[in-house]
């Protein structure tokens, strides 16, 4: 759950009750002279500010100059014991380097366990409002504890942040975007740490039924006996390994009457991955609960899609299942045929979320949406070309590869576009079937999965995210957690291109 927020219009006064206190500050030039409202090209006065004189004792201290704190929040304990933080941001930066210096600031005071932050907003007219965004968004996104198995008080986890409190600017719609993202990527990061004898394809499909009725999504679910009997051998390649066959194509439809555009959202939910027959070793089993992250990405950003009211048809389609050993799993140089027709070769038994994201593709291309995204945490070779940082992108629309690669800017969930040129195809030829799964070398793999993908969303403008960053040691961007929710947030900016371009 989200922290409560207060918000109030005028400057934060000198508390007594107020026990942590973060003081936002628009950059400033190196002698603290003034700062620039790039905007309307003003220069303010030098400026006042809550805890200014205690600032200043500790610049001093440091041999600084105010200007010079700028990505470099500084703490320090006020007269009263209150803790103070100051940060100072630059707004002519990128989102990204925005949003990391405000997270950085707010651990310095969620370290303490706090249950409430007060949040000191200052800058002219136009730059407390960007301000008080990402201070909102930040504390939003970090106030919560993911859940934790962890027992004994010296065990314990720090406590969730239950309020918050906004001086010095006042949003009309109480940031209401910005709520409904930060509940997106929450779900988003809480499935996702969860282990995976507890997230078992069973439990997921209970937990996605009852949050659909609670949403008002309507909601199908797709067996292994059903998808049998449908001939999506793909997607039952990889799920007859698992006793028992627990595993499912979840559908879930969110409808608006003033809609003009639909949207598919697809994600891969394996909630185990032991790499099959082709068994992982220990070092790259570890964290494979967490691969399931791409149907979490997909199923958070329909949440925040539904709390922020966009006028936008969704269907969110969630392939669940494990990648598991047993007498009964697929095997290398099995020939199996897809829901729409496509025979493949199995070259490699851990390359399981191409399957399984195949006939889901194929399942969501049938309803002729207007746009489809998917959302994987697919191939080891992505996070060899990125690292954490970014993911990648591909897609068989120019112009809906730059409205990601924008997006990716813009949100500060950064997004870095590859090829997938046809003559990458060859790769893949099979002497046996349509198709190869994939390769032996593993070369340019990121490649030839998207590849391999396009062959199951007809024509239909396609996006694919290979979720690289979903986890990120110490927090990426806004997010401070290792695992990130990497993607909701960039989901909700390309929501909102599509929309934007449908009234166009």
């Amino acid at each position: 759950m989200l922290a409560s927020l207060i918000q109030n219009a005028a400057p934060i006064s000198t508390p007594k009750k107020p026990t942590h206190i973060l003081v936002v500050l628009p950059r400033l030039d190196a002698l603290g002279k003034g700062s620039s409202d790039k905007s309307s090209g003003k220069r303010q006065d030098k400026p006042d500010f809550f805890g200014k004189g205690v600032l200043e004792i500790l610049l001093s201290r440091r041999k600084m100059q105010l200007g010079e704190m700028a990505g470099s929040p500084l703490a320090a304990n006020l007269e009263n014991g209150s803790l103070c933080v100051w940060v100072m941001v630059d707004l002519s930066e990128r989102p990204f380097e925005q949003q990391t210096v405000i997270r950085k600031a707010l651990q310095l005071l969620l370290e303490e366990n706090p249950a409430e932050i007060h949040l000191a907003i200052y800058g002219s007219d136009s730059q407390r409002g960007p301000l008080a965004q990402l201070a909102v968004y930040a504390a939003w996104i970090n106030g919560p504890v993911l859940p934790s198995r962890k027992t004994g008080k010296k065990n314990t986890c720090r406590q969730a942040l239950t309020g918050i409190v906004l001086h010095g600017y006042e949003d009309a719609d109480n940031f209401a975007l910005l709520h409904a993202k930060a509940e997106g990527n929450l779900l988003t990061r809480e499935l996702t740490v969860l282990p995976p004898n507890e997230l078992t394809p069973s439990f997921y499909r209970q937990y996605v039924k009852k949050l659909a009725a609670s949403e008002g999504w309507k909601h199908q679910d797709f067996d292994v006996k059903a998808l049998r009997k449908m001939g999506a051998g793909a997607f039952v390649a990889v799920a007859q390994g698992s006793d028992p066959e627990d595993a499912a194509i979840v559908h879930l439809k969110r409808r608006v009457k003033s809609a003009s555009k639909s949207v598919a959202l697809v994600g891969k939910g394996i909630c185990f991955d032991t790499g099959g027959h082709n068994l992982k070793p220990a070092r790259y089993m570890q964290g494979m609960h967490e691969d399931m992250n791409g149907s979490a990405v997909a199923l958070g950003l329909l949440l925040a899609a539904t709390r922020a009211d966009l006028p936008l048809n969704i269907d969110c389609w969630l392939a669940i299942a494990q990648n598991h050993i047993s007498p009964r799993a697929y095997k290398q140089n099995d020939v199996i045929s897809t829901l729409n027709g496509t025979t493949v070769e199995i070259i490699h038994t851990d390359a399981e979320g191409r399957l399984v994201l195949a006939d889901t593709l194929s399942l969501a291309a049938k309803e002729k949406p207007d746009v489809m995204i998917d959302f994987a945490t697919l191939t080891g070779s992505m996070h060899t070309a990125l690292g954490s940082h970014y993911s990648g992108i591909f897609g068989n629309r120019d112009e809906l590869i730059q409205k990601a690669l924008i997006a990716g800017r813009s949100s500060g969930e950064r997004t870095c576009a590859f090829p997938m040129d046809a003559d990458y195809e060859a790769e893949l030829e099979s002497k046996i079937a349509d198709t190869k799964q994939c390769t032996l070398e593993g070369d340019a793999d990121h490649i030839l999965a998207a590849r391999f993908l396009s062959r199951f969303v007809d024509d239909i403008p396609w996006l694919h995210m290979d979720l690289s960053a979903s986890s990120h040691k110490g927090g990426l961007g806004a997010v401070g957690s290792d695992v990130t929710g990497f993607g909701v947030a960039w989901g909700i900016k390309m929501l909102e291109e599509i929309l934007q371009a449908s009234l166009e």
